[in-house]
């Protein structure tokens, strides 16, 4: 049966492809060499691919507080680890090593998220037992799970996801997919670092603060330096939120 299933799978990527090369031939020759590059990435849902939009779940956090991804990703790039949870060691030693990364992500206005199937006692235990200071999302009921077609069948004892790590753009446009069933299929902080940079490159306008048109751009409006807003809009914005609800400013 898994077998027949992962057959299944085959060929529903081909149609997605299919799907994807007559809007986007560039993208779905984009996402075909990501994908054959390792055989082990066949078992996700078809057309989670580099170049689509990944979906915008809704979870409950650590904290018990019900929490969207494009919520916590806001204008960010995004790390997104699909964790087997509390009991793997290889998850274990994934998640030291980020958090030992972690005030680089944080630096660099990146995001990170993890979510694993574990219930929300185990979710606290898994956060705090490797250091972790970002958001973990609890999944104990594998909405993910089934909807990305991504149960590991060969532990049906825990019944967990195969573990991937996603990079995101802004909009959790996927750049990026590794599967971490095996552990050296997961990123290294190097790999991490290589990716955000390509991805930061990208959607940050000012990346590289003497082009003309960006020097420019600073003494006008300021839209393509960050916040990325008109700057007269949001000391509006500021000033705004100073004052009183009578309209006085604030002492």
């Amino acid at each position: 049966m898994a077998w027949e299933s992962h057959v299944r799978r085959l060929g529903v990527r081909c149609i997605a492809w299919a799907t994807i090369s007559s809007r986007d031939p560039a993208l779905a020759i984009k996402a075909e060499r990501q994908v054959a590059s390792s055989s082990e990435r066949i078992p996700m849902r078809a057309d989670i691919v580099p170049g689509a939009t990944f979906p915008d779940y809704e979870l409950t956090d650590h904290t018990r507080k019900r929490r969207r991804l494009s919520e916590l990703q806001g204008n960010d790039p995004m790390i997104l680890i699909l964790s087997r949870g509390h009991f793997c060691p290889k998850d274990h030693q994934q998640h030291l090593e980020l958090a030992a990364f972690y005030p680089k992500i944080a630096v660099a206005y990146t995001q990170i998220v993890t979510i694993s199937t574990d219930n929300l006692y185990e979710t606290n235990e898994f956060r705090d037992s490797v250091g972790a200071q970002w958001t973990f999302l609890s999944d104990s009921g594998r909405k993910i799970q089934r909807d990305l077609d991504i149960q590991e069948y060969t532990d049906p004892h825990h019944n967990p996801m195969i573990p991937h790590t996603l990079i995101l753009e802004p909009g959790l446009v996927i750049y990026k997919i590794y599967n971490g069933y095996w552990f050296w299929g997961r990123p290294s902080p190097d790999d991490l670092r290589q990716d955000l940079r390509a991805v930061t490159q990208k959607i940050r306008p000012d990346w590289d603060l003497a082009t003309p048109e960006i020097r420019a751009n600073w003494d006008g409006d300021r839209t393509m330096h960050w916040p990325y807003v008109d700057r007269e809009a949001h000391a509006a914005h500021i000033a705004a939120l100073t004052e009183d609800p009578e309209g006085r400013a604030s002492e």
